[in-house]
């Protein structure tokens, strides 16, 4: 099933994101991951692409694979291009195809200063161009509420995510951030540009300090005074600060679906139990929004 089609039948959409293990790990964690995620019912599972998006992996397809004939939830692939050929992203397509995995999440991908880029993609709006061409894959794109970080303001921000949406994306995925009001701002300002299509909050439960240390490094997403005191008061005793960075999850999620958000996307860290307390806390509040469509 393409995934646009959810946005067309539920008031809103629910879904967790995965990663692969790293090079040091067993394959066999994410399926003990998905074991865990499977009876939480989402609508779709993301799996991001390879190894640090590293092109010769081939675990994004078959994690996803994995998750559509296994589990029998819809997958959505990461696919990214600035270290990919024309003729490895044709590759990579031919084993979604061949495993009948319908929905690609389109991404530029992340810079790596140790290996050049290759030429055949700039940007992540030139993969969509050539995925929509192919008609047969539902395309989803990312967005970046506190705009992107090479991006040099709002402005410029929406107006390539509107050429991503121009292209053929038909729905996108936020980046992770702490203050809603950062996300209402953005959307306003997305549907103001002409950009109607769905949009996922993308909600990442920072249960550790270092975790957050990092996420804000690699994404810029900025803390609000809320959240540092929170990290601050219990951020030296990771149950507690566990237990107050899923309460915190928890409130973003419940203030989004109020507001009318139109999907959640779970940010799960390859962590089972956190994921089913966040969603075990939301899940009447979905139903109920649902059931009123």
């Amino acid at each position: 099933m393409k995934l646009n089609t959810l946005f067309e039948q539920k008031k809103i959409v629910f879904s967790f994101e995965v990663f692969p293990p790293k090079k040091t790990s067993s394959i066999q964690t994410i399926y003990d991951t998905l074991d865990a995620l499977s009876d939480l019912n989402p609508d779709f599972i993301s799996v991001t692409y390879g190894a640090g998006g590293n092109p010769a992996d081939h675990s994004t397809v078959e994690i996803a694979s994995t998750i559509k004939h296994k589990y029998h939830i819809e997958p959505l692939a990461h696919l990214t291009c600035l270290n990919s050929t024309k003729e490895h992203i044709g590759q990579v397509l031919d084993e979604l195809r061949a495993n009948e995995i319908e929905n690609i999440l389109a991404l530029r991908g992340d810079r790596n200063p140790d290996v050049p880029p290759k030429t055949d993609y700039r940007y992540a709006r030139d993969l969509i161009e050539e995925l929509n061409h192919h008609g047969e894959f539902d395309i989803a794109a990312a967005c970046y509420p506190e705009v992107h970080p090479e991006c040099p303001d709002m402005e410029e921000d929406i107006l390539h995510l509107k050429e991503k949406v121009d292209a053929g994306a038909s729905h996108l995925i936020s980046q992770l951030f702490f203050d809603n009001n950062d996300f209402y701002n953005f959307l306003y300002r997305v549907r103001e540009a002409g950009i109607m299509v769905p949009v996922e909050a993308g909600i990442m439960p920072v249960t550790n300090r270092k975790q957050i240390e990092r996420m804000v490094s690699l994404c810029g997403a900025s803390l609000p005074k809320k959240f540092v005191k929170i990290m601050h008061r219990y951020g030296d005793d990771p149950a507690a600060m566990q237990d107050a960075g899923i309460a915190y999850a928890v409130e973003q999620i419940v203030d989004l679906i109020s507001n009318g958000v139109q999907g959640i996307h779970l940010y799960t860290m390859n962590n089972p139990l956190i994921a089913r307390r966040i969603s075990q806390s939301v899940a009447s509040l979905i139903r109920c929004s649902n059931r009123a469509e």
